[in-house]
């Protein structure tokens, strides 16, 4: 079964860590992978646009079927392979799976916004860099993480995103939380956060396809000013 899908992916990438972890879940361990360099441009080799032509990371095939897009892949996998892994990741009560929904797709903007600033500090030179660009993402990613902030506030102690029982919210949005953490957000000033976090970073799943450049050295503190 796992042997009929191929992932391509990067390492820190969080739309690869996304559906690795979708994979653990399911227990589809011997899938074929391979670790691709972004640094290298290895992205962009032809085994990698044959599969996403679009020459991004992942690139993700089962069988025929062709999903690269990280959202689409976990869906589909978790639709797939519902019945396999230790609980399904769609919950099966009205209000808890309206929730998940919601959290699922406001992850894509918690990540727009840490990507902002961490792309904008990698990618534009010291001294072309604004004060007034960097002040703007800063406050607007601020805003978001006291957002996220109060969602994990009203769920609880010890709940995940979507409740006490991990869902997708979690597979597509704990990497991006990860990423943050990663980049110098404040476990102290987002003490909920922070929680969730320190609970899902130990989970096997997540542990299993920890990024692995992330072993090697601590990350940096581009937002720990937030």
């Amino acid at each position: 079964m796992a042997n009929s899908m191929t992932l391509l992916w990067g390492s820190g990438s969080v739309p690869c860590w996304r559906v690795m972890i979708a994979l653990e879940e399911k227990l589809l361990q011997g899938y074929n992978q391979k670790l691709l360099s972004f640094a290298k441009g290895e992205h962009r080799s032809k085994e990698a646009l044959d599969i996403n032509p679009r020459g991004q990371l992942p690139a993700f095939k089962h069988g025929d079927n062709i999903l690269n897009e990280s959202y689409a892949a976990v869906m589909y996998i978790e639709s797939q392979f519902r019945s396999q892994g230790l609980t399904p990741l769609i919950p099966e009560g009205q209000t808890q799976q309206a929730l998940m929904y919601q959290r699922m797709f406001e992850g894509q903007i918690l990540h727009q916004k840490v990507s902002d600033i961490v792309y904008y500090n990698l990618c534009v030179p010291e001294e072309e860099r604004h004060d007034s660009t960097m002040k703007r993402n800063m406050e607007t990613l601020a805003a978001e993480l006291k957002m996220w902030e109060a969602y994990m506030e009203k769920m609880g102690p010890d709940s995940y995103l979507a409740g006490k029982a991990f869902s997708l919210a979690d597979v597509l949005v704990f990497p991006v939380v990860a990423y943050a953490v990663r980049y110098g957000m404040s476990q102290e000033r987002y003490p909920r956060l922070g929680a969730y976090y320190n609970i899902l970073k130990d989970r096997p799943s997540v542990k299993a396809t920890w990024p692995p450049h992330w072993l090697e050295g601590p990350g940096s503190d581009t937002i720990k000013a937030l």
